[in-house]
């Protein structure tokens, strides 16, 4: 590969060993950027497609090296606190430099292909044991298209299995460049009604059901991807309603999408943190998890609007009762606690 040839992409971070977004063990490359603005998501800090500086409280030791360092004088200590004007920070990175204990991180890097494929060469052999693969992420991959269809194409080269997962608002042309080289495609159906998606989400959902539409002819004359997840995210007061669930079970069914998985994915109340490192309010912080009844009730609704029952599951952590244990006076306290299920008893 020449050096003109090089295609950069804007890297948010490689999770290893996940058992999430695909089949078999898999490792994820989450890109930054989305065409999305969901009020409740997971992983804020993929949404921008700049690099981003976060602030990481129990690293700090207060030596305010970052403060004198900063060219731009964004950053202050107040109340022992790292204080980042957003409006003047030119994520630079020097402060990250100075920092001598990695309470400052900057968020996004920009990263070759062949960097990439480098790094997921080294799981190649848990992809082999387990009928894994790679699943590339985001925000919304499809941003980049040109480095996903490049970085996908190194790993069909090698016979490893790969994954888009996308939001599904995004040009034809993106899609057309990545999925000849994608065997899974992980698609997200978020809410049915396209009002009540804008306001979630900020974009209303008809290209994204128009998209999913011509992507599902694609499958059929192209033969790639081989396979459909169908994905929606369960938030209360939102998505996790039945009307939305039987909504999105109607026009999968209607429109003969045959999934070969639909997934319902339990509401995650553990990225507040993610929201404070950034410097940002999340509206769902004062949520907590569902109950495993609340996922089982709308996994039946699922089940009982036309789609194949047999493909239909939900995943994630739920709260599933109480536990009694002792406080340090020995005074009983009942206790919330989790678990992960949802899944066929093979993939548990």
């Amino acid at each position: 590969m020449t050096e003109k040839n090089i295609i950069n992409g804007r890297l948010l971070e490689i999770q290893r060993m996940s058992t999430e977004d695909g089949p078999g063990i898999r490792t994820t490359i989450f890109l930054k950027g989305c065409t999305l603005h969901c009020s409740w998501c997971h992983n804020p800090e993929s949404i921008s497609p700049k690099p981003q500086l976060q602030w990481l409280k129990s690293n700090c030791i207060g030596c305010q090296l970052c403060v004198a360092a900063c060219p731009n004088n964004s950053l202050s200590y107040i109340d022992n606190q790292i204080i980042i004007d957003r409006n003047i920070c030119e994520a630079c990175g020097i402060c990250v430099e100075e920092c001598p204990t990695g309470a400052l991180e900057m968020m996004g890097q920009e990263i070759t292909v062949e960097e990439v494929v480098q790094e997921v060469l080294k799981d190649k052999a848990y992809f082999e044991k387990s009928g894994g693969g790679i699943t590339v992420s985001g925000g919304e991959p499809t941003l980049q298209a040109g480095f996903v269809a490049e970085f996908m194409k190194r790993m069909k080269e090698n016979d490893i299995h790969t994954a888009l997962d996308t939001c599904g608002l995004a040009p034809a042309a993106a899609y057309e460049k990545i999925l000849p080289y994608t065997d899974l495609l992980l698609y997200d159906i978020k809410e049915i009604d396209s009002n009540k998606h804008k306001e979630f989400t900020g974009s209303s959902n008809e290209k994204i059901l128009n998209n999913l539409l011509t992507l599902s002819e694609w499958m059929k004359i192209h033969g790639s991807p081989k396979a459909l997840w169908i994905r929606t995210p369960i938030i209360p007061d939102a998505t996790g309603t039945e009307e939305n669930i039987a909504g999105i079970g109607q026009f999968i069914a209607k429109n003969n999408l045959h999934p070969d998985r639909w997934e319902l994915c339990a509401f995650n109340n553990l990225c507040n943190d993610k929201y404070q490192r950034l410097g940002q309010k999340w509206t769902f912080e004062k949520y907590g998890l569902l109950s495993a009844d609340e996922m089982e009730q709308l996994t039946e609704i699922a089940k009982n609007s036309g789609v194949n029952r047999e493909n239909i599951l939900w995943t994630g952590s739920v709260k599933t009762k109480e536990k009694i244990i002792l406080t340090k006076d020995n005074e009983p306290k009942p206790v919330d606690y989790c678990r992960i299920t949802g899944l066929p008893d093979e993939e548990s």
